[in-house]
């Protein structure tokens, strides 16, 4: 599989020479979406993987061919990823890890995270490049759901023979089933990672909706393409994001009643609490797929925050491969199973990693919430609360998955599209104003039709 994934990364690098930026952008999306991001090729110390030689050549043609790592300017957010990768490097040194193989992992890390966050910052720079991305990323995801709801059905994957020789050719490589189905993955690493990229980006894409004027029905389909994948991947983190990003674009049509929505939720979190011998996550819990994967994801934030098991690893973590040993204490397994982001962050980098993790969040919410206040209209509004609504689904169902894979390139180009979002609406405001001055002070031409020229001549 390496001269495959050679050939590729040479053929779409030099697409990407040939493209614009924003369509650059979109053969990454596609290198992404379509090639496994465990079959690369070793340079060195470091394994490429397709999108890692698409990521490199998309930089390149960036400093070689525009301005636009020139025009460049530095917010919040930029810094706050570079410090959360950076209290990585520190934990790492601080913890005892092997440094030059943490080394080599973080470099990756930053090829499959960094990177396509800041290719977002510099590329994305008007509305109209946003919406185009969005459309060819409905493009790209609804054959991708297709198969993979073939797969779901039948168990087999017609996108195997990606997944190198050990998963095409023997029998080791099988489609997990449940519930009489079978759980898709295509060429994602874990059904739940093919599953997040759909309930990710579905709601994003439905920002769409309020800006085109032909053919909006054709887009709804394409949403629904969006809904096959993340049932086809018959995983309940993927649901719970997709029901969360719903729940909040629901809130669309009331949201000017947001307040008492807000305590509305918390009280009857607190009434569950109080009333039931159970916490109200284990009672949402017990409405996933299955009811005892959710038991294990409640007891695991109980052990890891309130029984003691960061104790003496608080401040670095226990390392970035090392196990925390939480599994015989929550249900006698031999490991621990860290089904939880914001749990892992912690478990690898303690509160060094944690807090510019949660930082660089609230920045993003930050940002989210600038661009509202911003935005005139409600196509732009539509837009900004379409992008809040995968950003809250993803920021929920983290508490019941950790990423990694392609999801991790997912999130941070989902924190790429956070931060472009004000300057954006206020791009496409600018222009609009502009557009409608230029026509107040240079008014086209009155035209007459024949008769009326006609009836003014005999006037006269």
């Amino acid at each position: 599989m390496e001269g495959l994934t050679l050939l590729l990364g040479l053929v779409a690098g030099a697409v990407v020479f040939l493209l614009p930026p924003v369509y650059a952008l979109i053969t990454y999306i596609v290198a992404l979406a379509w090639y496994p991001a465990f079959v690369s090729v070793q340079v060195g110390t470091i394994d490429f993987t397709l999108r890692r030689i698409v990521i490199v050549a998309l930089f390149a043609k960036l400093l070689l061919q525009t301005n636009l790592p020139g025009r460049f300017k530095f917010i919040w957010l930029d810094k706050l990823v570079i410090v959360y990768f950076g209290a990585q490097l520190l934990s790492g040194a601080l913890t005892g890890t092997s440094l030059t193989a943490f080394l080599e992992n973080r470099a990756g890390g930053a090829f499959d995270m960094v990177l396509p966050y800041f290719a977002v910052r510099m590329i994305v720079q008007t509305k109209q490049q946003y919406l185009t991305l969005l459309k060819w990323v409905m493009i790209i995801s609804a054959p991708l759901a297709v198969i993979g709801l073939y797969q779901c059905v039948t168990g087999q994957n017609l996108l195997a023979f990606l997944r190198g020789p050990v998963a095409s050719e023997s029998a080791s490589y099988t489609s997990k089933a449940r519930l009489g189905l079978y759980r898709a993955d295509t060429v994602f690493s874990h059904p739940i990672m093919y599953g997040l990229f759909f309930a990710v980006l579905g709601p994003v894409c439905a920002g769409i909706l309020h800006s085109v004027r032909n053919h909006k029905m054709l887009y709804i389909a394409g949403l629904g393409f969006f809904a096959i994948g993340v049932f086809s991947s018959m995983s309940s983190g993927p649901l719970l994001a997709t029901l969360l990003s719903m729940l909040f674009i629901g809130v669309w049509w009331w949201r000017k009643y947001w307040k008492p929505i807000v305590v509305t939720v918390v009280v009857l979190c607190g009434s569950v609490e109080i009333i039931s011998n159970r916490h109200f996550y284990d009672v949402i819990g017990s409405l996933t797929l299955n009811p005892r994967t959710a038991w294990y994801r409640a007891r695991l934030v109980e052990v890891a925050l309130f029984e003691g098991g960061m104790s003496g690893h608080w401040a670095t973590g226990y390392g970035y491969n090392a196990d925390p040993g939480w599994g015989p204490r929550i249900d006698g397994r031999s490991h621990t199973d860290t089904v939880n982001h914001y749990v892992l962050v912690l478990s690898r980098y303690g509160l060094v990693g944690l807090i510019p993790f949660l930082a660089m969040n609230i920045a993003v919410v930050r940002r989210l919430i600038r661009a509202y206040k911003v935005s005139k209209g409600n196509r732009n509004k539509w837009l900004i609360w379409c992008l809040s609504g995968g950003y809250f689904g993803l920021a929920g169902a983290l508490m019941s998955v950790s990423l990694f894979g392609q999801s991790d390139t997912v999130y941070y180009m989902l924190l790429g599209f956070s931060s472009v979002m004000p300057s954006l609406v206020e791009t496409s405001q600018a222009e609009r104003l502009e557009g409608l001055l230029r026509r107040y002070r240079n008014p086209p031409p009155q035209r007459y039709a024949t008769g009326q020229v006609v009836r003014a001549a005999r006037e006269k």
